[in-house]
């Protein structure tokens, strides 16, 4: 199991990877890119966990699994997910010199000035972005919030691949020669 655990892992998290990368690179003068992208991103790489459940179903089991342990299997595969994706994500953020949360901030300021707001509530939102530059520098916030942002997608994941996969007549294991 711990094989499945790790290689479906690192294929979700490196399908993961790969899109946030290329979201941030590609994204031409929306230097952060889309929310909804990268959370369909990470949908699309959490994909691995249904195969990861799947193949531990099939090849340990006889293809016959009960839900909780399936939930779990797919809660390892996607917490190797989670891990690779915070740890990239800190490589990324070192190479680019921190950069990345003051100019998030710059970006939604710019936004809302442009949106037509001005005066004491856009001091009341460049004050609020600085306190999230402040915070989002320290790693002990900074991690947990970003393990936070895809965690979501892999229990949902887990979840779902748990309800469909107990059922042995879904997608059943392919008979041996």
């Amino acid at each position: 199991m711990a094989r499945i655990v790790i290689t479906y892992g690192l294929i979700s998290g490196l399908i993961i990877i790969a899109g946030i990368i290329g979201t941030i690179v590609f994204s031409g003068d929306q230097p952060h890119g889309n929310v909804v992208l990268g959370y369909l991103i990470m949908l699309l790489g959490m994909a691995a966990v249904f195969m990861g459940v799947k193949q531990h179903r099939d090849r340990n089991h006889g293809g016959v699994i009960r839900f909780w342990p399936a939930l779990g299997t797919g809660l390892l595969i996607a917490g190797v997910a989670s891990l690779a994706y915070v740890l990239v994500w800190e490589i990324y953020l070192a190479a680019t010199d921190y950069s990345f949360m003051p100019e998030y901030t710059a970006a939604i300021l710019e936004r809302e000035r442009a949106a037509g707001v001005s005066g004491e509530a856009y001091r009341e939102l460049q004050a609020q972005m600085q306190t999230y530059v402040e915070q989002y520098r320290s790693p002990l916030y900074r991690l947990p919030m970003t393990f936070i942002e895809i965690a979501p997608v892999g229990l949902l994941v887990s979840i779902v691949s748990a309800v469909l996969l107990r059922n042995s007549r879904f997608l059943p294991a392919k008979a041996r020669a």
